[in-house]
């Protein structure tokens, strides 16, 4: 039997039993949240507040991983930062149930961040310097780093070697990526040297609820080492201008914690970059599990491959651009 199959599958009666023998008497309610790396789900319990489930995908992280990443969210909701940190049930964080593997999260409620509120982004600055100072304190054990390798390289032979690429658009797709990850490697070159500290990895608008004024950090799964602008960026978007306003603001914010280093500024449109071709790939190696080809029916389509063509040549215009400009 396929080691994913009871994963693909899971059933309501699977998640009941899991957050039972996990120690919580569930009352019935379940509720799917919108995730698809893991299974997630809200299960309500009796006499107490809903929980958060979340069931880790088989085989993508090691346990040591899974503990080290929970470990570190410990420690910043020790240290009064505002992110969503496992309970802790017997002393254990990871349970080990049936063919599953799952952590359980409070429920915290809230929603996205204005991202042209200046209000906003000053305690966005904040929370993500305060979340660095602890991030550098030291290097992540089992989790991998962020690099053009992993992200650029393998993502795009995947998607190359598997097929994915519409065979009249290969050689296009081929050209551009390898074009693509030497202009990648020349933002790093003109950033060095790189700092890597533990960072959350994954900081766009889904993964930070707004919650009594204060921005709450959820979902660690990507943290692993890699340059502090990596959890900025994806609160920057639209022309420079806007880019650069917004920009102000996040850093006012940061500053008052920790110092940014302004040559990370070269990695921003980079960073972007890597992401939009990991993410293809991503899919594309997740295409066998059904819940993906059912939340991403447009993937794989002709006309997709085409918009994703022409989006990745308007970065390499991009990163020919100077970088934003902050002067602290």
């Amino acid at each position: 039997m396929d080691a994913e199959e009871p994963y693909r599958n899971l059933e309501p009666d699977d998640i009941l039993s899991a957050v039972e023998q996990a120690g919580y008497h569930c009352d019935g309610r379940i509720l799917a949240l919108n995730s698809y790396e893991n299974r997630v789900y809200q299960v309500g319990i009796e006499d107490e507040k809903p929980v958060i489930a979340k069931f880790y995908r088989p085989a993508r992280w090691t346990d040591e991983s899974i503990l080290e990443e929970h470990q570190f969210s410990i420690v910043l909701a020790e240290r009064e930062i505002p992110v969503i940190a496992p309970l802790i049930r017997d002393d254990k964080t990871l349970f080990h149930i049936s063919s599953f593997r799952l952590a359980l999260y409070p429920r915290v409620g809230g929603r996205a961040p204005e991202l042209d509120n200046p209000e906003h982004l000053l305690q966005l600055g904040r929370t993500m310097a305060r979340l660095h100072l602890m991030g550098e304190t030291e290097d992540f054990k089992y989790r991998p780093e962020l690099n053009v390798s992993s992200y650029a390289v393998d993502s795009s032979n995947y998607l190359l070697e598997n097929n994915f690429i519409p065979d009249d658009l290969t050689d296009a797709y081929q050209t551009l990526t390898s074009d693509l990850i030497n202009r990648i490697d020349s933002c790093f070159k003109s950033a060095n040297p790189v700092r890597y500290i533990r960072i959350h990895g994954d900081c766009h608008l889904g993964n930070i609820l707004w919650n009594n004024d204060a921005p709450f950090l959820v979902d660690f799964d990507d943290a692993r080492m890699g340059p502090a602008i990596q959890d900025l960026w994806m609160l920057l978007s639209g022309d420079r201008p806007y880019m650069t306003a917004r920009l102000y603001d996040l850093l006012e914010g940061y500053s008052e914690f920790r110092q940014f280093d302004p040559r990370e500024l070269h990695l921003v449109e980079a960073l972007r970059t890597l992401r939009m071709i990991n993410y293809a790939g991503w899919i594309a190696q997740r295409w066998n599990d059904p819940a993906f080809p059912l939340a991403f029916p447009w993937f794989n389509t002709q006309i997709y491959w085409q918009d994703h063509i022409l989006s990745l040549r308007e970065q390499a215009a991009m990163m020919d651009e100077p970088p934003l400009e902050w002067d602290p």
